[in-house]
This record gives structure tokens, sequence and C-alpha cells, in this order.
């Protein structure tokens, strides 16, 4: 009777070790993946205009899917979007203190190599953007690699 005791409270505590150890694992993906986010899309994208940190946050293959006309997709790919932004960033008239976005972490999910997060995007208070943002890990690096999105328009 005592060995089933011993052997069945050695494996509660191997599960227990796996389980904390995945859960620590999940967590620690998940605050580098909204890492990734913050210093290349919501500062490289929005906040700071910095290109370089767009390379580094998204895919080569990424674009932003959205509805198109007759039930078509439109597909803007990373480079438009590269290049809008060191446009923006190189206008005379580009005031960094009036391009301030505050942003709000809804839901990150990981499943191993993949996530998929739920961002909301302020602007003076105000919810402009509900951003869903794939990603997926290659080696030890997150990559966005497609955004679908919602625009809230006032009224």
């Amino acid at each position: 009777m005592k060995f089933r005791i011993i052997i069945l409270g050695a494996a509660l505590l191997i599960v227990a070790g796996f389980t904390i150890n995945s859960t620590v694992k999940l967590n620690e993906n998940k605050e580098a993946i909204k890492e990734v986010l913050k210093t290349g899309y919501i500062h490289g994208a929005f906040n700071e205009l910095n290109p370089e940190a767009m390379k580094e946050t998204f895919h080569e293959d990424f674009a932003i899917f959205s509805p198109g006309k007759e039930g078509k997709i439109n597909r803007y790919p990373i480079s438009n979007w590269v290049e809008g932004t060191k446009k923006r960033k190189a206008d005379p008239n580009f005031d960094p203190e009036k391009n301030k976005w505050e942003h709000k972490f809804v839901r990150v999910d990981v499943t191993g190599n993949a996530a998929h997060v739920e961002l909301e995007l302020s602007r003076n208070g105000k919810l402009v953007y509900t951003d869903y943002l794939s990603l997926l890990k290659f080696d030890d690096q997150w990559k966005v690699v497609a955004k679908v999105y919602h625009e809230h328009k006032s009224k």
C-alpha cells in the first residue's frame, strides 16, 4: 500500500513539474510576443515610425488582409507598408508628438510555434482599430505573418 502511495505521489510530482514548466514556457512566449509587437508594431509602425524595427518584426511575406470589392480580398504587403512609413516619417510636417497611439493587449493565445493576438489601438482616448495578428516562431524569433483588422468609425 505504501509503495502505491509513493508511486502515485511521484507521478503527481512529475505531472505537476511538467504543468509548471509548460505554464512558465507559455508565459515566456506571451511576454516575448508582446515585446516583439511593442517594438516593431506599436512603436515601429505607429508611434515612432521605425521601418527597421518593422523589418525585424514582420515576416517578409506578411500582408494586411481586408475585404475588397465583389468578395475579393485586398492584400497590402509589408514592403508597401514599410515604404509608406518611411515617407510619412520623412515628411517635414510629420510631428512625432502628435502621433501617439495607446495599445491594449486583449488576448494573446499561443500553441507551440503559432500565436494569435487581439490588440486594440487607440488615439486621443478613442478606440480606432482592433487588430488580429497571426505570428509564427522561426527558430527562437516570433514574426508577424498576417493581419486582419476592424476600423472603429466615430459617429
